[in-house]
């Protein structure tokens, strides 16, 4: 029995399917709704141990850990790198999924690194402690602005330390500046509580991980930057050498 391949071209409701045959005949395209059970089955279709790829974009997950349970040999297309061998003129859904087949039976397909579970968990943690220190940011900005707004001099470096706190808790400001300012710090405190929450879960989890421990002896390198390397490096092995890990 020949193999075959299976292109899929995931979006957020539905996605479209597209099997191929060893000769690049194409056996069947289909839509369905994105439904572990309607995905399995699809597949299934394929008969046994498929070659599937689906690219690495918006919610990937859960349909790649379906499709390793259903016993198909899952690829990860590069979005970047598809593109690159992509010349259609016209693109469509059916066509996507179709050029990600085609590749993937060529043997031409750019492939990204498939993260097991445990690691993408570790990744949410890493990411997400990223986006609210951003977002916070964001807000510290919005005081300074509002502050220059007033003509406020801050003379110190950290605005919100132990002496900004004292200026911003001392300053009169009109009363529509002054509530920003107020409402800008209270949502700063919330985020700083919900960063200190995701360092918290980051440390526990990462606590008897070697690789965590032995990073921090880099100079320069404390708990959340060796927290980032172990999320995003994962397996060291998979890379041939150091070379290709710094690249």
């Amino acid at each position: 029995m020949s193999r075959e391949y299976v292109g899929i071209d995931l979006h957020r409701r539905r996605s479209v399917i597209v099997r191929m045959n060893e000769a690049g005949e194409t056996l069947s395209t289909v839509s369905i709704d994105n439904d572990p059970v309607a995905l399995s089955l699809e597949v299934a279709r394929a008969g046994p141990d498929p070659e599937v790829v689906l690219e690495a974009t918006y919610g990937w997950y859960w349909a790649a850990d379906v499709l390793e349970a259903a016993g198909a040999h899952v690829h990860l297309a590069h979005p970047l790198g598809v593109v690159m061998f992509s010349h259609q003129r016209v693109k469509n859904d059916r066509r996507d999924a179709t050029n990600l087949a085609e590749l993937l039976r060529m043997g031409r397909l750019p492939e990204a690194w498939i993260a097991p579970p445990e690691l993408r968990e570790l990744r949410e943690l890493v990411r997400y402690r990223a986006k609210l220190v951003a977002l916070r940011s964001g807000l510290k900005a919005q005081v300074h602005a509002v502050l220059a707004k007033e003509g406020v001099h801050v003379p110190m470096t950290d605005l919100f330390g132990v002496a900004g706190n004292q200026l911003l808790d001392s300053l009169e400001l009109a009363p529509a500046f002054d509530a920003r300012v107020r409402s800008l710090r209270d949502l700063i405190r919330i985020y700083d509580a919900q960063v200190v929450a995701f360092e918290r879960a980051l440390s526990h989890q990462l606590a008897g991980h070697s690789g965590y421990r032995a990073i921090q002896a880099i100079h320069g390198v404390g708990r959340v930057f060796a927290a980032l390397f172990v999320a995003e490096i994962g397996d060291v092995t998979r890379f041939p050498g150091p070379r290709q890990l710094c690249s």
